[in-house]
């Protein structure tokens, strides 16, 4: 127990030392917007392309994915969009010259079997007339000349469609089934496009999760990184001093580390949503006190662009 009273008072004394003698002065932190990158789609990771610590532009190729299904649907839809354009080519322009040639000599026979009908029937007229045949014969031939002259209309129909193409709604389907085939053929064109890992906007590379080899899974993080140009300051201010700080305020920054001082606006002040994000070493306040988190950034970005993130930054109040 005299063991364990020793250790506290250790503790205490160690970290009443470790507080700034100013009471005005507030440490924070330097931050930077964060952002990470992941895969939309399977793959395993076959190039990588920057590492740790590298600047990287928006729209660089941070890592390669090996995609062997896509390639396969690939191929599939390029084929569906060659048939469905084939069928739908022959929906508009109809019969081959081949198809109209044998239409022709087709209609050229059953217009032969159409006259040969017709005279018929002018023969078997005067002989019906003379009660030299039949009604009976007369009917039966007549019934003939009637079906030749159906089947000659009928080929000067099928002819007809033949120049002009399939009926219009033949036309509408089998645009509709090209169509269709071209979006099958972009979706997989745009799955295509996603082996490649390509960095968003402009920021440095802090971590890479995988290594060469491994598979990339959907929504697996593949790099984590700091935006460029993006730093700010944050700092933990309990509520009693709230009064001294409004937003849109300019303020004093000093970075030690640095050795100099830059002008910065308080941008965001918000309640603290939990104790783990304290910003501030060892905030003086009353447990009863709600705390803030006081977000502050650099008037002129490019003072502050080679600033490391989480180093030490201090203001005074």
């Amino acid at each position: 127990m005299k063991r364990a009273f020793t250790i506290l008072f250790l503790t205490i004394i160690s970290i009443s030392c470790n507080k700034p003698k100013n009471g005005n002065v507030i440490q924070g932190k330097v931050e930077n917007e964060q952002i990470a990158i992941v895969s939309k789609i399977p793959g395993k990771l076959i190039k990588i392309l920057v590492k740790e610590g590298d600047l990287v532009h928006k729209g660089d190729t941070l890592a390669i994915l090996d995609i062997p299904e896509v390639d396969a649907k690939k191929s599939q839809a390029e084929g569906a969009v060659i048939s469905a354009k084939a069928q739908y080519s022959m929906a508009v322009k109809g019969a081959t010259e081949n198809q109209l040639k044998q239409l022709e000599a087709k209609k050229m026979g059953l217009k032969e079997q159409l006259e040969f009908a017709k005279k018929s029937i002018n023969r078997l007229s005067n002989m019906l007339k003379d009660s030299l045949i039949s009604q009976q014969t007369f009917d039966e031939t007549f019934a003939k000349y009637q079906g030749a002259q159906a089947q000659y209309n009928a080929v000067l129909a099928e002819i007809d469609d033949a120049k002009k193409g399939g009926r219009m709604e033949q036309q509408t389907m089998a645009l509709g089934q090209q169509e269709r085939a071209y979006g099958a053929l972009k979706e997989v064109e745009t799955a295509d496009q996603e082996r490649y890992i390509i960095a968003p906007q402009d920021m440095s590379v802090e971590t890479i999760t995988l290594n060469l080899g491994e598979l990339a899974l959907p929504g697996y993080t593949l790099f984590n990184g700091f935006i460029s140009n993006s730093t700010y300051f944050r700092f933990t201010i309990q509520e009693s001093k709230l009064s001294n700080i409004k937003k849109g305020q300019e303020i004093t920054i000093s970075i030690p580390y640095k050795n100099k001082t830059i002008k910065g606006v308080i941008t965001t002040i918000k309640q603290l949503s939990a104790y783990g994000n304290i910003a501030t070493a060892y905030p003086d306040y009353d447990m009863q006190e709600s705390l803030f988190e006081v977000k502050i950034t650099p008037k002129n970005i490019s003072e502050s662009k080679d600033l490391i993130t989480k180093t030490t930054v201090t203001i005074s109040l």
